[in-house]
């Protein structure tokens, strides 16, 4: 009866196969274990190492199985053969899709995908169909492995897929780090060595010694590229987070926050609130006296997002206040700022803007709304609606444009409400949104409210409305009752 051969070199063999298996052990526990690791990359080094080990273990357990007599060894054998060369041809498939992932051609990637696949059918049906003709490889009676004529053939497909991996990294390699691009090209070369050196030692597996180590140099490369990106993503994010807290400060800082406003005016009582999102727009409202017989009111939204659209919202309210304190009307103050605004806006922000100027002894208004949402009236004893009128564009949009005014006269028990789009576009988790049917109906679900009640009421029916789902926009609003001279 044969018996497995206790010889120098194939010790040296079980030697290596048992060191690369417990190289891709290794592997798949610290790839496992990566806190930090891209889902994507996980999976696909987890999936690559443990085709590593079907290969490996397959060839050791063919030769483990090789030179025993019998037809169960033969089926055996035979079986675990087409594992080795079918997971091989696997490895060759799942490194040209790394190469491919990283190299990110700008124009092909669909026929390189395809051509990967087809190479990788082709390999399977060829090896398949060798298992039972021969045609690549055959055993004879005793069980002994033997090269058939046609053995080149099993290489076709990696050679195909050899050929293409060295073409991505050679015309793409501005996609590959230096450290990269060292590895792979190792991992394309060693085997070529191995198989070079092999040829002096035509019993020592050299070949897939050079694979697992050259594998598992890929995946350590890899895997310290991706902590470092974490870590810069980390650092990225928290200096994001430093200067969103700097534009909510700024961005609160610039609004009137005491209430009572007034409290020695018994001609009319206002309140406002601004509710920030997660990701800091340049929404703000104002409100102040140009002298003792008239009130400025603002509601305004910068365009964008974070610390810019902040410092443009801080500078817009600076200099809509300082036009209306010199006594320039809504419309006039409304073009000198967007003149002001339009010079040097290299980043191209604007401000959508309602300001009103509101005579406080006779209850005569003059507005001018610049992109802006529609306001709410409330006539004394009626319900809210929406007053809608033709607007002007956003200020600092277009330089060197008028801005349109309306009259508007408030009475005794008369309301004012002013929003900016965060109240109607909040937004639910089925990306429904609040829309201003909901908005007035939350204004006359208590026709006896005071303007802090208003705004309370609104703000409870979008939170309701909402429920858990994150917004992304700032949540501001005005009301003023007019309570008569």
């Amino acid at each position: 009866m044969a018996t497995f051969s206790v010889s120098l070199e194939n010790m040296f063999n079980i030697l290596i196969i048992a060191t690369g298996i417990g190289v891709c052990g290794m592997n798949i526990l610290q790839v496992s274990s990566g806190a930090h690791l891209r889902e994507q990359v996980r999976r696909y080094f987890l999936l690559f190492f443990g085709v590593v080990i079907i290969y490996i273990g397959s060839h050791l357990a063919r030769q483990l199985m090789e030179g025993f007599p019998g037809p169960v060894i033969g089926f055996s054998i035979r079986a675990v053969t087409l594992l080795e060369f079918l997971a091989s041809g696997v490895m060759a498939f799942l490194f040209s899709e790394l190469t491919l992932y990283i190299a990110d051609p700008a124009k092909g990637r669909g026929v390189f995908q395809k051509l990967f696949r087809i190479t990788l059918a082709f390999h399977v049906v060829l090896m398949i169909v060798s298992n039972f003709t021969g045609l690549c490889y055959y055993f004879d009676a005793g069980n002994v492995y033997h090269r058939a004529p046609a053995y080149l053939l099993s290489n076709v497909a990696h050679i195909v897929m050899l050929v293409t991996d060295v073409y991505l990294i050679t015309h793409n390699r501005d996609s590959f780090s230096p450290q990269v691009r060292r590895a792979f090209w190792l991992y394309i070369v060693s085997p070529i060595a191995a198989i070079a050196i092999q040829a002096f030692f035509h019993d020592v597996q050299f070949i897939i010694l050079a694979t697992v180590c050259s594998a598992a140099y890929v995946a350590r490369v890899i895997m310290k590229e991706e902590m470092q990106k974490y870590e810069e993503n980390q650092q990225t994010a928290s200096r994001l987070g430093t200067e969103l807290e700097m534009a909510t400060t700024i961005q609160s800082s610039q609004l009137p926050k005491l209430f009572p406003a007034f409290p020695n005016r018994a001609e009319f009582d206002i309140y406002a609130s601004m509710t920030p999102a997660k990701e800091v727009g340049g929404d703000f409202y104002d409100f102040f006296m140009i002298d003792d017989d008239h009130i400025a009111l603002v509601m305004a939204d910068v365009s964008g997002k974070g610390v810019p659209a902040a410092l443009f919202m801080m500078v817009s309210r600076v200099l809509i206040k300082s036009h209306l304190q010199n006594g320039e009307t809504p419309g006039e103050a409304l073009e000198n700022v967007n003149d002001q605004l339009c010079e040097g806006n290299e980043m191209e922000m604007f401000v959508t803007v309602w300001v009103a100027v509101l005579e406080i002894s006779t209850g005569k208004g003059m507005a001018a709304n610049a992109g802006h949402e529609h306001p709410a009236l409330r006539r004394a004893n009626d319900p809210y609606e929406l007053v809608v009128y033709r607007h002007s564009p956003p200020v600092a949009s277009i330089e060197g444009i008028p801005f349109r005014e309306h009259k508007f006269e408030l009475h005794k028990g008369d309301a004012l409400f002013v929003y900016t789009d965060g109240v109607a576009e909040a937004t639910d988790a089925n990306d429904e949104l609040f829309g201003t049917d909901r908005m007035l109906e939350a204004l006359n679900a208590d026709p006896d409210a005071t303007p802090k009640e208003v705004v309370g009421n609104v703000k409870e029916g979008i939170d309701r409305f909402v429920r858990d789902a994150e917004q992304f926009d700032d949540i501001t609003m005005l009301c003023l009752e007019y309570k008569g001279a």
